[in-house]
Order: structure tokens, then C-alpha cells, then sequence
């Protein structure tokens, strides 16, 4: 690779790592945010609920963004947007602002994830994307993992509002850096947006991921179930219609998500892998904080450092497994990783209220070898199926269903969680069963990842066009 090329990754692999990080930071806050609002804990959820749902109504889009936009237009987009929504997070004088800034935020890390896995398949070598790919899956899962640990040592130290101020400096270098460095890739030109499968597309990714999200009030039947299976029927019924018009205008070129990669044997198959992978590790890394703090009566930071340990041993692993990816193809390693992140959750399912904090790490530990050999495989592979020309509408197809299984996933675990504790009193030991009970369904769930990665086909070596950067 050239070095204008290694200065566009290092400039969206920054980037990308600052807003992953930023999706989940919050966990751990929510707490002291609902005191100092006065807010209930399901209100205060939409800050986490909110920040899905927006990448949810905007990725579908990207894939239209991509062509008819410049890298460095796009980029800077991203920028703007998580820098203003971060501000403003961090100068909110109530919940109502601070909930506008996540969603400003959101829109940011919406744009900026298929932007950088386009940018990989576009300018990366096929024998180099493992390696590539296998930082991309380090900024993607280590991200998110360090949130909650990040998080717990800023509240150790101040208050919720350091939190978005400390990422502010990186996100206005990270935007420096992208408009001193960054050179436009691949190919775009004047397509034409369809207004009508914008509108469907954010009815049907928006109904769905807030009726996901609420499955836990549909299954109670509490306040604002009806609403939220409205709107999941009304977001079902959109999907349809969406798929059908896409179908349709992909005949003339007008098409805002090109569907072709479904087609594709090994996409479809890594698709689902990756979807299965994100239900299960998002609903507990939801779940885990809950257990710590509720269960073993633990504080904030340390709640958040017990993700720590496992997300430095998945960052020092991927690079590894996209070197080895390189090598072997994704089966050798796809397999494996899927069995360690059963064996993982299944053993977080055995945890209960007097369970060391020092075995959680260990069990958790077990989780991110998994998830080290399994994302680059899974993203690689399903990607690298593609022809050069549909590649940013499979980044956005991906992104946009992940967004589904992450509210999926959050929602049925953290409903399962809750359920089991409210049944059991809230003491320390039904909290215990709560969090059981949802990782040992994150374990079923993990088994579905193993069958995905038996099902990949062997990867033609041919090589790739490549493009330069401009």
C-alpha cells in the first residue's frame, strides 16, 4: 500500500475508534443522568435507544451517499455532525438537549462505518484486507467494549459532562487530520436521491429497531406497548414496500440501496453470522454492568473496568487473526472463535451474586478471544464476495442491519434481565438470575455463529481492481 493510501485508513480507523467508543459510554452514566434529570430509567434509555434508532433511519442511505459524494465530502459530514451533537451533549442543561445532542452524534457514526469498511475493499490489496480488516474489527468491537470502562474513570473523577468534553479535542483532531490528509477514493457521480425510499427506509429501520427496542414493554404489556407494536407492524410493512421499490428502481440505475449483495452466497451467509455475533454481545455487554452493579454491589469504574482486560486481549488478537486470515481463509478461524464465544457466555451464564469479579474478567476474557476470530473472518469474507462497484451498499446493508440486531439483542436481553430480577424481589440474588438468564440466551444464540462459519464457501483468489488514491 502507498502512503497516501496507509494516511486515509489511519484517518478513518481514528475517527471510527472515536465514535465506537462513544456508543457506549453511557451505560454506565445512566444512573446519575436520571437523578440529575429527574428522568425514569426507560426515559433515560433513549439516550442509548435513541443513538440505534438514528443510525437505523441514516445508514440505509449511505450506500447512495458513497456514490454521489467524495470521500473527503462524507468525512467531513461525519465530522461536523459528531462534533456539534457532542458539544452540545456536553452543555446540556436538560435531558431534551442532551438526547438531541446523541442523536446529532449518532448521525456522525451513522456516516462514518461504511465509509471506512468502502474505503478498505477499494484501495486494500485482497491479500492485505485480512490484516486491514482485522484493525477495522478492533475499532469496531474494542470500541464499544472500552466505553463503559472509559466512562467508569471519568465518573470517577467528574461528572457526566467530562465525559463528552473529553472526547471533543479528539474529535476536532481526528477532523483536522481528515481535512489536512485525506485524498478521495473509488468513483462517485451524479445519481439522483429518491425522496419516497428515503421516507420508507426510515419508517421501516426506524419502526423496527424502536419496536425491537421495546420488546420488553410489548411482552409486559406496560405503558406504550401499543405504540411501540404500531409502530414495529408499520415498520415491517415499510421494509416490504422499500424492498419492492428497490428492486424496481435498480433496473434504471435510481436505486438508493442496491440489494445485489444479497444474492451472494458468502455475504448473506457472513451477514447473518455478524448479525447473531452483535445480538448476543451487545445485549451483554448491556446486561454485564447491570449484573455488577445490582448484584455485587460494585462501582461505576469498576463496572466498567471489568470489560477492559477482554478488550485489550481482542485488540492485540485481531491484527493476528487478520494476518492469519490472510493465509488460511476464514473457516480455520471463523470456527474456533464461534466455539470460544459460546464456551464464554455459556460460562458468564453460571455467575451468580458471589461470583468474584476477578472470574467475571477471566469468563469475559474467554468472549473477546471469540469475538478477535471471528469479526475480521465474517466482515472480510462477506465483503470480499462483492463486486468492486456494490461495494458501499453492501457496507450500508451490513451497518444498517447490525443496527437491528443491536436493538434486538440490547432490548430482549436487558428485558429478560429485568423480568427475572422484578419476579425475584430485585435482591442481589435475583439480579444474579436476571443476568444468567440473559447470557445463557446470548449463549444459545452465539451456537448460530458457529453454523455461519461452516457454511462459507471457498474464497476465489483472483485479484481485485484496486483503486489509488487520488
Amino acid at each position: 500500500m502507498t502512503p497516501e493510501t496507509v494516511l486515509v485508513l489511519v484517518s478513518l480507523l481514528f475517527t471510527a475508534f472515536v465514535m465506537m467508543v462513544n456508543e457506549t459510554t453511557l451505560a454506565v452514566a445512566l444512573p446519575t443522568i436520571m437523578e440529575d434529570f429527574h428522568v425514569t430509567a426507560a426515559t433515560a434509555q433513549w439516550l442509548l435507544t435513541g443513538v440505534m434508532l438514528t443510525m437505523a433511519i441514516i445508514l440505509p442511505t449511505t450506500g447512495w451517499m458513497l456514490d454521489r459524494f467524495t470521500t473527503r465530502q462524507v468525512y467531513l459530514a461525519a465530522i461536523s455532525f459528531f462534533l456539534l451533537g457532542t458539544v452540545v451533549a456536553a452543555l446540556s442543561p436538560s435531558f431534551a438537549v442532551m438526547l438531541t445532542g446523541r442523536v446529532l452524534q449518532a448521525v456522525g457514526t451513522a456516516i462514518i462505518m461504511p465509509l471506512l469498511m468502502t474505503v478498505v475493499m477499494t484501495v486494500v490489496p485482497p491479500t492485505r484486507r485480512g490484516m486491514v480488516m482485522g484493525i477495522v474489527s478492533v475499532v469496531m468491537a474494542v470500541g464499544p467494549a472500552l466505553g463503559p470502562t472509559i466512562a467508569g474513570a471519568i465518573l470517577a473523577v467528574g461528572d457526566w459532562h467530562l465525559i463528552f468534553w473529553s472526547l471533543t479535542p479528539f474529535v476536532a483532531a481526528a477532523g483536522v487530520i481528515g481535512m489536512w490528509k485525506l485524498r478521495n477514493v473509488g468513483e462517485y457521480g451524479e445519481t439522483p436521491l429518491d425522496i419516497p425510499s428515503v421516507l420508507l427506509a426510515a419508517v421501516a429501520f426506524g419502526g423496527l429497531v424502536y419496536g425491537l427496542s421495546s420488546i420488553g414493554v410489548i411482552a409486559a404489556g406496560a405503558e406504550g406497548a401499543g405504540i411501540a407494536l404500531v409502530l414495529a407492524v408499520a415498520g415491517i410493512i415499510a421494509l416490504v414496500l422499500f424492498v419492492l421499490r428497490q428492486l424496481r428502481l435498480t433496473k434504471t440505475g435510481r436505486e438508493l440501496l442496491n440489494l445485489a449483495p444479497l444474492k451472494e452466497w458468502n455475504f448473506t451467509v457472513g451477514l447473518v453470522g455478524l448479525l447473531m455475533l452483535h445480538i448476543a454481545l451487545l445485549g451483554t455487554v448491556a446486561t454485564l454492568p447491570l449484573y455488577l452493579q445490582g448484584a455485587l454491589m460494585t462501582t461505576a469504574l469498576v463496572a466498567g473496568l471489568a470489560t477492559l482486560p477482554g478488550g485489550i486481549v481482542e485488540s492485540i488478537l485481531s491484527p493476528i487473526s487478520g494476518w492469519l486470515f490472510d493465509k488460511v481463509g476464514p473457516r480455520p478461524l471463523a470456527v474456533p472463535g464461534g466455539i470460544f464465544l459460546a464456551v464464554g457466555l455459556f460460562l458468564m451464564a453460571t455467575e451468580d451474586h458471589e461470583t468474584s469479579v476477578w472470574l467475571i474478567v477471566v469468563h469475559f476474557i474467554v468472549v473477546s478471544i471469540g469475538l478477535a476470530f471471528l469479526f475480521t473472518p465474517l466482515m472480510t469474507t462477506a465483503l470480499g464476495s462483492l463486486p468492486q462497484e456494490i461495494y458501499s451498499h453492501g457496507s450500508a446493508i451490513f451497518s444498517a442491519l447490525v443496527q437491528l440486531a443491536a436493538a434486538s439483542g440490547t432490548a430482549l436481553m436487558v428485558a429478560i434481565f429485568s423480568y427475572v430480577s422484578v419476579t425475584g424481589g430485585e435482591t442481589p440474588e435475583a439480579i444474579a438470575d436476571g443476568a444468567n438468564s440473559a447470557f445463557l440466551l446470548a449463549g444459545f444464540v452465539s451456537l448460530v455463529v458457529i453454523l455461519a462459519a461452516l457454511l462459507f464457501r471457498p474464497i476465489p483468489r483472483e485479484k481485485a481492481k484496486v483503486e489509488p488514491v487520488e
